[in-house]
């Protein structure tokens, strides 16, 4: 009895990170709200944030999964991208110059620093829950209509690259042709090569099983 209670409890997501998450989504999300505007909540990464949080107060492998597809390697290119421009005054890959950005307060600009904790809280709560198969498509789903919305809603911010690329800052091509190699780059390049590493490394949730 005492074992089974404690395999339970060792398949759930503690309760103080839980709270930590729900409190950090009610603080971070109105700050970003405020000093980005709604339309930037159609960014992948901030898309994360939310799903995250969710994740972890309801213990739920799938949504965690799909952000594990989602976000590991996004959040890697980030800090490395930081890192270039710290380094080298460049930037890797692009989409950090946000951050040095000093008309924003530096407190609000600390607040991105999520890119950089994301990534082991997702990977640890993995061997918490498992691995869910099903969040590469989860994943795949929830991007495509983002990639979208981000060209029509804020096409000065090219969120998700939605207008050009990050290598040579340029349209692929037509609208849609663009938005298709975006959106198959991002799920080909990136998160099925994810998917595929963390099926390997982790055990999959009693649903996959």
């Amino acid at each position: 009895m005492k074992t089974s209670t404690s395999s339970a409890v060792s398949d759930r997501i503690p309760d103080w990170l839980r709270w930590l998450a729900l409190v950090w989504l009610f603080v971070w999300f109105p700050v970003y709200w405020h000093a980005w505007g709604a339309a930037n909540f159609l960014h992948l990464c901030d898309v994360a944030v939310i799903l995250t949080c969710l994740g972890l107060w309801t213990n739920n492998a799938l949504v965690l999964s799909s952000q594990v597809v989602s976000s590991v390697v996004i959040d890697i290119l980030w800090a490395l991208d930081v890192a270039a421009w710290l380094v080298f005054h460049r930037h890797f890959i692009g989409g950090t110059e946000y951050l040095f950005d000093t008309a924003c307060p530096l407190w609000i600009r600390l607040l991105s620093l999520f890119h950089v904790i994301m990534p082991v809280i997702l990977i640890w709560s993995l061997g918490r829950l498992g691995y869910d198969r099903r969040g590469f498509r989860l994943q795949a789903a929830i991007a495509l209509p983002m990639i979208i919305a981000s060209r029509f809603v804020t096409p000065e911010k090219n969120l998700n690259f939605a207008l050009a690329d990050p290598f040579f800052h340029r349209q692929l091509g037509p609208a849609p042709v663009h938005l298709a190699i975006t959106y198959l780059a991002l799920v080909l390049a990136v998160y099925l090569p994810t998917h595929l590493l963390f099926v390997r490394l982790y055990s999959p949730t009693t649903t996959n099983k």
